[in-house]
């Protein structure tokens, strides 16, 4: 098994997304296995961004630069522009204040790539409706009370979202992932709110080209 084949399936989705030798900023990086494998494999400058202790010192043991900063704090520490992509992967839904986050987002990098839970997705609408609980599922896998999503966000409520936030969504990939780990993983052609599970979008400024 490749290295690639190790990653989320999301993860490996925006490592196609990533053009060859880009400056990329990984926000909420874990343990670098992103940011490692875009160094090796793609040829990037990384830089990371993370909160917890553990997570920034297997990035650090794998030769990887990360800086500890809360996301909700801002990128202040980092110019306009200073990136080509800004990488924010299963994050906007935990951090507090996820508008000022994606405006910082592109206000440092050229693009940036999401990927997010779709709360839209019809076994969690079906869950709820039929259970009368909040739903528990491979894509959203936390009880209500120690969940880290704190906002709940469908692919058409992030539509909304960016063009609210001074941006449009370059493309818009919709996934079920129901297993992380299995390398074809499928992409949603029709009614995506409903049947994907998981987005991946490339979003940059309002009226950049």
């Amino acid at each position: 098994m490749s290295p690639a084949d190790l990653l989320r399936a999301d993860l490996r989705l925006i490592t196609e997304l990533v053009p060859v030798g880009s400056r990329v900023l990984d926000l909420g990086c874990g343990d670098g296995s992103l940011m490692a494998h875009l160094r090796d494999e793609r040829g990037c400058s990384v830089r990371g961004v993370e909160v917890e202790h553990a997570d920034i010192a297997a990035a650090i043991s794998q030769g990887l630069s990360v800086v500890e900063n809360d996301l909700d704090e801002g990128l202040g520490g980092y110019s306009d522009d200073s990136f080509d992509i800004v990488i924010l992967s299963q994050t906007l839904q935990v951090v507090k204040r996820p508008a000022f986050v994606l405006r910082e987002m592109l206000r440092v990098g050229e693009k940036g790539i999401v990927s997010f839970p779709n709360f839209g997705y019809w076994r969690v609408r079906g869950y709820l409706a039929s259970k009368g609980r909040m739903p528990v599922s491979r894509s959203i896998p936390y009880s209500w009370y120690d969940t880290p999503n704190i906002h709940h966000t469908t692919l058409k409520d992030f539509r909304d979202f960016v063009a609210a936030n001074g941006g449009e969504i370059e493309r818009e990939i919709p996934l079920i992932t129901e297993n992380w780990h299995r390398p074809d993983v499928r992409r949603v052609r029709l009614i995506p709110n409903l049947l994907a599970d998981t987005a991946v979008a490339v979003v940059r400024p309002s009226g950049r080209h």
